[in-house]
């Protein structure tokens, strides 16, 4: 795989998880009842920064969650399938923190990329083992399309058109060391 395009740098990932911080408060009329739950792993950590967008925006903080979607994911029974190469692999599971109640709250999913919609299918599944929002919202920082469920993102900081030879890789400091988004492409 080689590096093909970088679309993103850090000064572009800022005003874009900036824009959507104000898309997500004019959207709810504030901070009351808002939450943000970021999607393991790097959906953490934007979640992280838009809730600090948001504080420096309205002056009040939001509450922030992790969610690990593990064991929510359909494409884990594949595991221990001797056919799915896969046999006696068993999924690293991590711990989903989320030390507030969810229930009639809006809450604000956040994931850096957008593909199939399957992981956010897994994360909805997870969700509602804490409890009922009063609304479900999807902030993504890239939509790059191929969607397999009819999934849609409230919030996208950039739309990113892909072939299927292509994947869109997210770096962020916190877990890359550097902040940029590239598409790369499978040789």
């Amino acid at each position: 795989m080689k590096e093909k395009t970088k679309i993103l740098d850090k000064e572009a990932i800022n005003r874009a998880l900036i824009r959507i911080a104000h898309e997500i408060l004019e959207k709810n009329k504030g901070t009351e009842n808002l939450c943000l739950i970021g999607i393991r792993n790097r959906g953490i950590y934007l979640a992280q920064r838009l809730a600090s967008c948001i504080k420096k925006i309205e002056g009040k903080g939001v509450n922030v969650g992790i969610l690990d979607i593990t064991l929510y994911r359909d494409d884990l029974t594949l595991v221990g399938q001797p056919e799915s190469g896969l046999a006696g692999q068993q999924p690293v599971v991590y711990k989903t923190e989320i030390g507030f109640d969810v229930g009639a709250k809006n809450v604000v999913l956040v994931d850096d990329v957008l593909y199939t919609g399957r992981t956010v299918r897994a994360a909805l599944d997870a969700l509602v083992d804490f409890g009922r929002p009063k609304t479900v919202q999807l902030a993504v920082l890239i939509d790059r399309g191929h969607r397999e469920l009819p999934v849609r993102a409230d919030y996208v900081g950039k739309n990113i058109p892909t072939s299927k030879r292509e994947t869109v890789e997210v770096r962020l400091e916190e877990s890359d060391g550097k902040d940029e988004v590239v598409i790369i492409e499978k040789e």
